[in-house]
């Protein structure tokens, strides 16, 4: 239908179907201000034309047709006649409207909990440490809270997401993630996104972790007997070496397995391990007795061009898996009787009955020592854990020449 033989207002809907586009755009008047727009292309639309406060003509777009229908956007154009009568003008409210919806899309807790990620990196932590955040983050995290405003977040919102990993039994991990939502909130607070706080104090309804079961682990009488068969082990060099050391630094086989050869100084008879890769997160320096950097010398003319002590096969495993050591103690028969962390309680018994400080014993198992809080020296009480640590792998090597003798005589 041409322009020229439209007679009626406000246009039919009949008329609205059958306007043809032209070569250039055109507007109809349906009435009080509300016009119906036609593209050169047939694109339909409504638009309200109205003044302003500040005296100017401005267009609003009311929606398209036939989506739009002309009753629809003459209900719109009363709408907005109605606040501009106010002195409100409908295409500023519009743009603070746009301008808000923006802003609360990068004020969402998964923009935090991203931005909170890249700050992780840039801080070059361990690959492993990254990956066990992002895992969490991603599975359980982020599709409980990613898509809600910072603002609107509740404590009962961050309480949840604990109480899922801990009806799960998964504790440690409650109590990991919970210290990351606190950190993501609190980075979002100094970056003024949000002055929300509901992740902190969450530890004081945190569900207690059952009492931990002890590791199976060899009392001192037992260990003549394991000692000589762990120097009969047919194990692979990198086995074998990384359970000697389980026994000879008591330290925590999960540490143990991500060792880099960056870390050790041979020379100085150390191995420095930053915090990222400690349970307590703070930097930790053991000493090396004679027997382990005599080990660990053998194990550099195999795994020396590695990054790693211990390597594993493959892109997916970088290094030998937890279950290694465990493997190596089974395969001399020691099966459900000694894993890699019970080494730690073996040592830790054995030192304290012969009498030595507790402080020192403490130190070396990287335990927090009682009323200390705050500054930590990562190396406390290095060259009294030095002598005590050389005590203890001599004292082993004498256990496993009296199993020797024992042997002997026997034959």
């Amino acid at each position: 239908m041409k322009r020229a033989s439209i007679k009626r207002r406000p246009l039919a809907d009949t008329t609205l179907a059958t306007l043809e586009a032209e070569e250039k755009e055109y507007r109809e008047l349906d009435g009080n201000g509300l016009y119906f727009r036609v593209k050169p292309d047939g694109g339909k639309s409504w638009q309200l034309r109205y003044k302003n406060a500040a005296g100017k003509w401005s267009w609003l777009g009311l929606g398209s047709y036939p989506e739009t229908s002309g009753a629809l956007a003459r209900r719109k154009a009363g709408e907005h006649q109605a606040l501009i009568s106010n002195g409100i003008d409908p295409l500023e409210q519009k743009r603070t409207e746009k301008a808000r919806l923006e802003a609360a899309a990068g004020r969402t807790f998964r923009i935090a909990a991203e931005d909170w990620f890249q700050h992780l990196q840039a801080k070059g932590l361990e690959e492993s440490t990254l990956a066990k955040a992002r895992t969490y983050l991603d599975k359980d995290i982020l599709p409980a809270l990613g898509d809600k405003q910072l603002d609107e977040i509740t404590r009962n919102d961050c309480a949840g997401v604990q109480a899922e990993f801990e009806e799960r039994g998964a504790h440690n991990v409650a109590k990991k993630a919970r210290g990351w939502i606190n950190q993501i909130f609190g980075r979002a607070i100094a970056k003024g996104l949000t002055e929300n706080d509901p992740a902190s104090r969450l530890h004081a309804i945190a569900a207690p972790a059952p009492t931990t079961k002890q590791q199976p682990h060899l009392l001192e009488q037992e260990l003549p007997e394991f000692l000589r068969a762990l120097q009969n082990t047919t194990s692979r060099l990198p086995a074998r070496v990384a359970a000697w050391l389980c026994l000879w630094l008591i330290v925590r086989p999960g540490m143990l397995r991500f060792a880099e050869w960056t870390e050790f100084d041979l020379d100085a008879a150390t191995w420095s391990v930053p915090a990222d890769k400690m349970k307590m997160d703070r930097d930790y320096i053991t000493p090396l007795p004679s027997q382990a950097v005599e080990a660990l010398i053998e194990l550099r003319r195999v795994t020396g061009g590695n990054r790693w002590l211990f390597p594993g096969v493959g892109p997916k495993n970088p290094t030998i898996s937890e279950n290694t050591i465990c493997l190596v103690y089974a395969k001399v028969g020691y099966k459900g009787r000694l894993v890699g962390h019970g080494t730690r309680h073996t040592a830790s018994t054995l030192l304290n009955e012969h009498n030595w400080p507790k402080k020192h014993i403490d130190a070396q198992l990287a335990h927090k020592e009682e009323g200390v809080s705050g500054v930590y020296n990562k190396a406390q009480y290095l060259e009294q854990r030095r002598v005590m640590l050389q005590w203890y792998a001599d004292y082993l090597d004498a256990l496993a020449r009296d199993a020797a003798a024992t042997l002997s005589r026997r034959a």
